[in-house]
């Protein structure tokens, strides 16, 4: 009986010995990393050159890119608040969603919602350049669609040039395209 009670002691014993707290780090047996890196050397600088830019492509009559397939040349008014002769109807619940749009030989993405901002609905675009990265808001005046900056002011607009299609210009005189 003593032979149970002393096995029973030796196996809880060896228990216990597995319970010993131990740490263990994988990175002890690497060299001391520095605290920060070197500096790095300064590099000479080239010159820097001015230089008046030519104007914006469309302001002078004409754009340096090609009207997109499909897409109406009356749609460049003179007027860009007056539509042309051409333009179809918009309702502005068709607008809503996902446009691919062509600014300028570059193309991007412009998301329409019918949620209130300001004096329009929700609007706004990923990977666009220029005037569109101010996009804020839009809304539908007639047959045109105009596109609004955070302020409120338009920047641009566009109107139907078929179905699911859009043309017109920005402020800057720009083309750009709608489509799905």
């Amino acid at each position: 009986m003593q032979f149970r009670y002393m096995a029973t002691g030796l196996v809880l014993a060896l228990a216990l010995a597995g319970c010993q707290r131990t740490s263990y780090s994988p990175y002890s047996d690497l060299p001391a990393q520095p605290s920060q890196p070197a500096p790095l050397q300064a590099q000479p600088v080239p010159s820097v050159q001015g230089g008046q830019l030519p104007p914006p492509p469309g302001t002078a009559g004409s754009s340096q890119f090609p009207n997109a397939p499909g897409a109406n040349p009356a749609m460049a008014s003179a007027n860009p608040a007056a539509p042309p002769a051409s333009a179809l109807d918009v309702k502005k619940e068709g607008m809503v969603g996902n446009w691919r749009v062509s600014n300028g030989g570059s193309s991007c993405d412009m998301f329409l919602t019918l949620t209130n901002l300001g004096g329009g609905s929700r609007g706004g675009t990923r990977g666009c350049a220029g005037e569109l990265t101010a996009m804020g808001s839009w809304d539908v005046s007639g047959k045109m669609v105009q596109f609004k900056n955070r302020a409120g002011d338009v920047i641009g607009r566009v109107y139907k040039s078929a179905e699911n299609r859009f043309d017109g210009t920005m402020n800057s005189g720009q083309q750009v395209s709608l489509s799905r």
